[in-house]
């Protein structure tokens, strides 16, 4: 740990977990999404679901659904900029189980453009995140390197596949992490990389016959 996972990013308070990190989450789930929101359904667990308001957390959410910084200062506006361009947030409470963190939040986000995704996360201190599942299937990542995720079939090679159109195409990866619910079915992978991964890259390795799903994701 530094200094920084301590004391928090640069942000509007009160809280490096509560807003900085629910910033974040925003930001991550947008990345996610691929398009800006037309419409989210935020749920909320635990810590996050008690003091949200008080903490600014609701606040912080919908800024950083709309791609703002941990640091913005409109963040206490962020309803009335959403409501002008016409984004429709709503919060409920939710519980993800006794296992889940208790700042914890899911997503249920529909684009402009029609593209619809399920994010939840956790704000673990000091501003940083990480998201622990992606439309149902298990991930862990932070959103601070460029990631790339899959959802694909899990067969023999798939891994190999993949990384193999990234490294002969100068991408380094950094993590990588694979989950999947049961042997022979729909398995996620998580592939964080030194350098951002390119439209080629994701094209490539969406025409696998195994790949269902690719998503890129940029660093925040």
């Amino acid at each position: 740990m530094n200094l920084f996972d301590v004391i928090g990013p640069v942000m509007i308070g009160p809280s490096s977990s509560h807003t900085a990190g629910a910033v974040r989450l925003g930001n991550v789930a947008l990345a996610i999404l691929g398009e800006p929101v037309k419409a989210a359904v935020i749920g909320l667990h635990g810590s996050f679901a008690k003091t949200y308001q008080g903490h600014g957390t609701d606040l912080a959410l919908a800024a950083g659904l709309q791609g703002w910084a941990t640091d913005d200062a409109r963040m206490s506006c962020s309803f009335e900029y959403a409501r002008s361009a016409e984004v429709e947030v709503t919060f409920k409470e939710i519980n993800l189980g006794e296992l889940a963190h208790p700042n914890s939040v899911k997503f249920w986000l529909t684009g402009v453009r029609g593209a619809a995704c399920e994010v939840t996360g956790t704000s673990i201190g000091g501003g940083r995140v990480t998201i622990t599942s992606v439309d149902g299937f298990p991930v862990e990542f932070s959103g601070e390197f460029p990631t790339l995720l899959t959802i694909h079939h899990d067969r023999p090679g798939v891994i190999s596949l993949v990384t193999s159109i990234l490294s002969t195409r100068g991408v380094n990866v950094a993590q990588m992490r694979v989950f999947r619910k049961q042997k022979g079915g729909l398995a996620s992978m998580v592939v964080e990389t030194d350098e951002p991964v390119e439209a080629a890259e994701i094209k490539a390795i969406g025409s696998l016959p195994q790949v269902k799903i690719v998503r890129r994701i940029g660093a925040l």
